[in-house]
């Protein structure tokens, strides 16, 4: 069984799933990560050779593959949910954690990334802080919908969000 960590660019999913998967004595693997190694090239260049459509066909396939496997935590890129299969899957594999934070932790998360600009497009024409606003309103139901549970990460560290979501884990499903 596979824990996925979902929500949005910047809330925390990377930086929690490694510390997790030591307290679980598991993998992690960070799906964008491996989108772009298996790619040999990066997110904003799968997008600028691609489009959209080519990037979310490589993110459903490693997804697939991924939440076939035991004992992983999995830092699903912040779109996966966008596919409606890939929530199914997530649902079905195992517990499903969605990382929130509000837009201005987002901002300044993404901001404050050095990676950000040189590996991931803006996903709008307006970039920043309306494209966050923007494509939380679209994925917050799908968040929502793949969620067995919800951590906010605001005012925490990662000590803590980690601490949270095994607690959560050891609780029984909602």
């Amino acid at each position: 069984m596979p824990v996925t960590l979902i929500g949005y660019r910047g809330s925390g999913k990377t930086s929690v799933a490694a510390p997790l998967a030591a307290r679980l004595g598991w993998e992690w693997i960070d799906a964008d990560a491996e989108i772009e190694a298996r790619a040999g090239m990066s997110i904003r260049e799968i997008f600028e050779n691609e489009g959209e459509p080519g990037f979310r066909r490589r993110e459903r396939a490693v997804m697939h593959e991924l939440l076939a496997r035991d004992e992983l935590v999995i830092a699903a890129g912040g779109g996966a949910v966008l596919d409606p299969a890939t929530r199914a899957e997530m649902r079905a594999a195992g517990p499903v954690v969605w990382l929130k934070a509000p837009v201005e932790l987002l901002e300044q998360r993404i901001a404050a990334d050095p990676s950000t600009s040189a590996r991931r497009p803006n996903l709008t024409s307006s970039g920043g802080r309306e494209e966050i606003e923007r494509l939380l309103a679209e994925r917050e139901p799908q968040y929502r919908e793949c969620a067995r549970h919800v951590v906010e990460t605001q005012n925490r560290t990662i000590d803590e969000v980690v601490a949270q979501i095994m607690q959560s884990l050891s609780e029984p499903p909602a």
